[in-house]
């Protein structure tokens, strides 16, 4: 015969406290709910379980020995639900992120090691791509992306925010001049990376301009190396070209017309709960990022 657990947490309560009224108080429920399934439960097993009196109730022999038998049942069986709670609470388990190639290898892969010690029980399967793959069918977790965002159904939170700068050596701006304004672009020799639209602030409007250029490449390192070695102009994100600006390899033009700061954030699917693995990771992420981190989107 199957166990029979309809009336238990009834029949435990009015043991413990020898009253239905109290039985009824600690379950959050009325007194006639208690007693119809602490009956029933009699019924189920033919015998009674306690004598009642107007003042008192009392387990009966046969209750007092059932009782004995199914108290430690049940805790047991409530120390196992605690047990995966609380093992649902830590930050355990396998994140799937992806990631844009060169921030990923400068920034997001050399966070993950510190992250790994600080949270044993959680691992991490990091892809570096420039693709936009679907998070959804792949499994993913979570995706770093970088820029304005589209109307999506994956939920956003910003983690910080990058600031995109044009830069060029002082050998190319002493031989071809620097510009004054976006438009001069075009008569200037402009490193392409994966996309030729170059933004810039023109009062409150973000304004785009196409350029073209002797060089195109999707690495922003590759990029970086042939401004610093006077090929052309680039439009870098600032933790590129930091480094180089501050020794003097590479200077800033067209400041009046850099825009504002884009966000970094992580992209997740709406409806699903966010786990404590991909919380724990995102929160450390927000936490390192080479920029402060920001509301959520």
């Amino acid at each position: 015969m199957a166990p029979h657990w309809e009336g238990l947490n009834e029949f435990l309560a009015v043991a413990e406290h020898g009253s239905f009224t109290q039985a009824a108080y600690k379950l959050d429920t009325n007194v006639v709910a208690v007693s119809r399934r602490v009956a029933a439960l009699e019924a189920h097993l033919g015998v009674k379980l306690f004598h009642r009196t107007t003042r008192k109730v009392t387990l009966t022999d046969e209750g007092e020995h059932y009782y004995q038998r199914c108290h430690p049942l049940m805790a047991a069986l409530q120390e196992a639900e605690q047990t995966i709670t609380q093992s649902q609470a830590l930050p355990t388990g396998l994140v799937r992120v992806t990631a844009p190639v060169n921030f990923g290898e400068q920034y997001i892969a050399p966070l993950l090691a510190p992250f790994l010690r600080q949270y044993p029980h959680v691992s991490v399967d990091l892809h570096l791509t420039n693709r936009r793959i679907d998070l959804i069918e792949t499994g993913t977790d979570v995706a770093i992306r970088i820029g304005h965002l589209a109307d999506s159904s994956l939920k956003a939170k910003r983690l910080g925010s990058r600031r995109l700068s044009i830069c060029a050596s002082p050998a190319y701006l002493a031989a071809h001049g620097r510009p004054l304004t976006p438009s001069d672009l075009n008569r200037h020799v402009c490193l392409v990376g994966s996309n030729e639209h170059w933004h810039y602030q023109a009062g409150n409007k973000v304004r785009t301009l196409t350029v073209s250029g002797r060089l195109r490449c999707n690495s922003g390192v590759a990029l970086l190396e042939a401004a610093k070695q006077g090929i052309g102009l680039a439009q870098l994100p600032h933790y590129y070209v930091q480094e180089a600006l501050a020794e003097g390899t590479l200077e800033e033009v067209l400041v009046d017309y850099r825009i504002e700061e884009e966000g970094i954030w992580a992209l997740y699917p709406r409806g699903r709960q966010l786990q404590p693995k991909v919380a724990a990771l995102l929160a450390y992420l927000a936490q390192h990022l080479p920029t402060q981190p920001a509301p959520d989107f």
